[in-house]
């Protein structure tokens, strides 16, 4: 601790300051004491950056993500004030050095302190990830070594699961020597798979007094980080085969803290000392080696210049090259590695390999195309438009037309319906028939079912004009237009059946394809508990009672499927989202309802796709979780803001998303990791902050819509 300076304050928060533990880039940590004598470690943020909202919004994150975790491995959060003239916080003061500093003053660890240091550790790494954060910046400075064990601090770029990613587009915040290759790489894929890679650096720079991929520059070693093998040598040979695990390439091949404990308690208790460092030093770039020419690469890239070659290396090390910047206090080190079309994984190679294989319509190129119909007067706005297909026959409605069939190949529009646009997109394809819904005046509203080589109108029926029609698998299921019954049409248009409606509030559904109503007392959808019934020839069967306000997914193995509510109160505040707890599953021939817990209430609008269910929150986070189980299989905080319900590529193990202004966004089906993304289109029309987005594939070509404008684009990404 050094003496407190004339410049220092006094006091900080009812906090009297007695000196100063450390300072860094970002501001200032002091040895504070409260009224009743408790020593803590206040963090006060510098002049310069309290003026700037964006950081204050950051140091509020580090704030609410510190005092998510509590634990024996980490210091805890006791005061704050984010909104102070000069933001602060105070947690619990641990004495002890830093981990930097016991290896520099005392040399590597013995086995038995590194077996206590890794447990430690894992330990701590397991609170934190329990909170639903990653921390992103585990490194020796900001592990204390204490006399009960270590101490993890500094959540000041930690990720929270529930929280929208502050870092902007392409940017990537943390520490080369112990940064994850995904984090340096990929930065919006940071899983708590990138904490384990970061602590096997931690210990063998605790091991040897160096880490793994020290280099004479930050910018080689970041190269190293993603490209390099890991320097091992000295550290202890009951604790290489541990290191060399949590030092894989790939987040998946890494153990998990459950495992990666149990191989750390398996260690010997002995005093041994790490082995004498007797690595070879790293040898200086020579101009013809492949690290000179990957850094030439950088200044190539940064200049302007380069012949293409090795793209990824190119893009990580401009990044490195323009902003690597020491700063203290938690910001690590900051630098843009790629722009908004571009995204630097491991993932390209799989994907261009993939693309050899993929199914486009004949002929296919990228097209953008505007869904608008110039007609006399003025043509009512869609209010939800959007386009359905089947195979390579791609229906869009848009303004000023009810329907349009467009060419998916090129964006061609080869005929166009109706005179003005409806209130919905079109309902859908099936039997060489688009059926569209068309409201001739305000009392009527009608389903028509139009031939998808010419578009002429083969038959129409009138239907009920506060409830869609839904297509199952034999026909058309819709309510009269007084709404006293269900109505099944078939593929020619002649009604197959009737089935009389409840004196409630029904409305069609298939879930699996099979004919059902979902039914509710009063005159308003989710005020009361919802009744699932079966619905056939003359016959209405209760299947099932479910919650207020749950909600309909489809259905995984002929079983209706619905989202449990964990609070049916209606909230009328902007952007509130209800959270589900459960999945509830039908089973039909018992009328048994089987309730499937999810680990934690999730949020978002959600969407079954093969056996998955997708919960999009409106900050742009993606969350997947089995439909069998309600297992979470993956959580991904983008930085993308109001997205599309997805649509799913088997063969390419893809989830593509579109937003409001026609950017779209690839993640892996299997981990969630951002594959690529899109710049948003240049001129989207005037609708695209009204009009929700849609994105779905024709063949294996992706189609989305942003306000009025249509746009195709290949699932390999952006060139």
């Amino acid at each position: 601790m050094t003496p407190l300076s004339t410049a220092d304050p006094e006091s900080i928060g009812g906090y009297t300051l007695l000196g100063r533990l450390g300072t860094g880039g970002m501001g200032v940590v002091y040895l504070g004491v409260s009224a009743s004598g408790r020593q803590v470690a206040v963090k006060v943020v510098h002049a310069p950056y309290a003026q700037e909202e964006e950081f204050r919004t950051r140091f509020r994150q580090e704030i609410a993500a510190a005092r998510k975790v509590s634990g024996a491995f980490t210091a805890p959060v006791v005061d704050a004030d984010p909104d102070a003239d000069r933001p602060w916080m105070a947690t619990l003061y641990v004495p002890g050095l830093s981990l930097a500093e016991v290896v520099e003053r005392n040399g590597p660890l013995s086995l038995r302190e590194l077996r206590a240091l890794g447990l430690g550790l894992a330990e701590a790494l397991r609170d934190i990830h329990r909170a639903g954060l990653v921390h992103r910046d585990l490194k020796p400075s900001n592990v204390l070594m204490t006399e009960d064990g270590p101490r993890v601090i500094d959540f000041g770029i930690s990720r929270a699961s529930d929280n929208q990613r502050l870092t902007t587009t392409g940017r990537m915040i943390g520490t080369p020597p112990f940064m994850s290759p995904e984090q340096l790489a990929s930065p919006r894929d940071v899983t708590p798979a990138s904490d384990v890679f970061s602590l096997g650096s931690l210990l063998v720079f605790a091991a040897v007094g160096t880490g793994p991929f020290d280099a004479d520059s930050p910018y080689i070693t970041g190269y190293q980080v993603v490209f390099g093998t890991p320097d091992l040598g000295g550290v202890p040979e009951g604790l290489l085969g541990i290191v060399e695990r949590c030092l894989d390439k790939e987040p998946v091949a890494r153990p998990d803290l459950t495992d990666l404990h149990g191989m750390l308690q398996a260690l010997p208790e002995s005093e041994a000392t790490g082995l004498p460092r007797s690595r070879s030093p790293k040898p200086r770039v020579r101009p013809d080696s492949p690290g000179a020419a990957a850094a030439s690469d950088a200044a190539d890239a940064a200049t302007g210049a380069g012949t293409g070659r090795r793209r990824r290396a190119r893009m990580l090390l401009t990044g490195l090259v323009s902003a690597l910047a020491v700063a203290g206090l938690g910001v690590g080190v900051g630098g843009f590695v790629s722009g908004p079309d571009t995204t630097a994984t491991a993932s390209d190679t799989t994907a261009t390999a993939t693309a050899r294989a993929a199914a486009l319509p004949a002929g296919w190129r990228p097209w953008q195309k505007e869904l608008r119909h110039d007609v006399k007067g003025i043509p009512l706005d869609y209010g939800s438009p959007g386009c359905v297909a089947k195979g390579s026959a791609l229906f869009c409605g848009g303004t000023g037309f009810t329907v349009a069939r467009i060419d998916a190949a090129s964006g061609r529009t080869l005929w166009r319906a109706g005179t003005r646009p409806q209130g919905a997109r079109p309902i859908g394809v099936r039997d060489g028939l688009v059926y569209v819904y068309e409201d001739p005046d305000d009392s009527t509203r009608r389903v028509v079912a139009l031939d998808v080589t010419t578009g002429h109108r083969r038959w129409q029926q009138d239907i009920s004009k506060s409830e869609d029609a839904v297509l199952y698998d034999g026909g058309l299921l819709t309510l009269s237009p007084d709404s006293s019954s269900f109505v099944a049409y078939g593929p020619a248009g002649r009604q197959l059946w009737q089935a009389p409606s409840l004196d409630e509030y029904c409305t069609p559904s298939a879930p699996g394809g099979v004919p059902h109503a979902l039914c509710s007392e009063g005159t308003e959808p989710g005020q009361a508990p919802v009744a699932l019934m079966r619905i056939g020839p003359g016959s209405l069967t209760e299947t099932a009672v479910l919650p207020k306000k749950a909600v309909a997914l489809g259905a995984v193995g002929g079983q209706p499927l619905f989202l449990a509510p964990q609070t049916a109160k209606d909230v009328y505040e902007s952007g509130y989202e209800r959270p589900y707890s459960a999945l509830l599953r039908v089973a039909p021939e018992t009328r048994r309802v089987k309730r499937i817990p999810l680990a934690h209430p999730l949020t978002g609008a959600a969407t079954l796709v093969d056996g998955v269910v997708y919960f999009v929150r409106s900050d742009g986070t993606v969350t997947a979780v089995s439909a069998d189980s309600g297992r979470q299989l993956w959580q991904k905080v983008t930085d993308v803001e109001s997205l599309s319900a997805p649509a799913v590529s088997a063969r390419y193990e893809r989830v593509f998303f579109s937003n409001r202004f026609g950017r779209l966004l690839a993640l892996d089906s299997r981990t969630g990791a951002e594959v690529w993304r899109t710049s948003a289109l240049d001129d989207p029309g005037d609708k695209a902050q009204g009009y929700p987005p849609c994105v779905l594939l024709v063949k294996d070509a992706i189609v989305a819509t942003a306000g009025d404008t249509a746009f195709s684009r290949s699932p390999d990404g952006p060139a």
